[in-house]
């Protein structure tokens, strides 16, 4: 098989619109997944049930099921009845799928903080909210960020699934320049070397933002 790779400054131009909206619908989706899986944390911690069975659902149902299941559901389903578009779609899905895995990534690291530290604050007249946001949940987001780092590196891949409902992102782009040119192997080669490098830049922030918040290290 032939690899042209002199056809590839050639249509390295076609792809960038289509690189500008795969980090788009990837960050939308991170940015309400966050959201999303930070208070689904602190429901699932709850000891309300009525808190925490619907965010125990929440989780079991996202994560049982396939992304691409739930990324047609709510462009099929939703966007007849509420009238979305397919970017609102492809962010809405992605945003629940990854809150989903963000709220177990931020409930395991609020357990892991030591109890001891809540009930001193406790014993010292802070309210439980205000104790949580200024002496656990900091501790928390510096012991969740090397697996918020791998989940947001797979939420920047799984966005290619937004191909499927007509997003020009990377992975439709290189199709159908594929499908003009003939070139299938070139053109998902050109889409590859956007998302390594996207991946090594989200890679080497979080290796920056790790080693910053290594109190080991200060």
């Amino acid at each position: 098989m032939y690899f042209d790779f002199a056809a590839l400054p050639k249509y390295l131009p076609y792809f960038l619109p289509a690189a500008w909206m795969t980090l788009k619908v990837s960050a939308l989706g991170i940015v309400l997944g966050v959201a999303l899986g930070l208070g689904t944390a602190f429901m699932r911690i709850s000891k309300r049930r009525l808190l925490s069975i619907p965010a125990r659902a929440y989780i079991y149902v996202v994560r049982g099921t396939p992304l691409l299941l739930q990324l047609l559901f709510i462009y099929f389903g939703l966007r007849s009845l509420a009238g979305l578009t397919a970017l609102t779609s492809a962010v809405l899905a992605l945003g629940i799928h990854n809150g989903a895995y963000i709220a177990e990534i931020f409930r395991g690291a609020i357990v892991s903080i030591s109890s001891g530290q809540m009930e001193a604050a406790r014993s010292l007249g802070m309210p439980y909210s205000r104790a949580m946001v200024r002496i656990i949940l900091p501790q928390a987001l510096k012991r969740a960020v090397p697996s918020l780092g791998n989940q947001f590196i797979i939420a920047l891949k799984d966005s290619s699934l937004a191909s499927t409902i007509t997003i020009n992102e990377l992975l439709l782009k290189s199709q159908q320049l594929a499908s003009s040119n003939f070139m299938m192997m070139e053109m998902l080669f050109l889409a590859a070397i956007f998302y390594l490098l996207y991946t090594a830049v989200f890679s080497w922030l979080f290796r920056a933002l790790e080693a910053r918040l290594d109190v080991s290290t200060q």
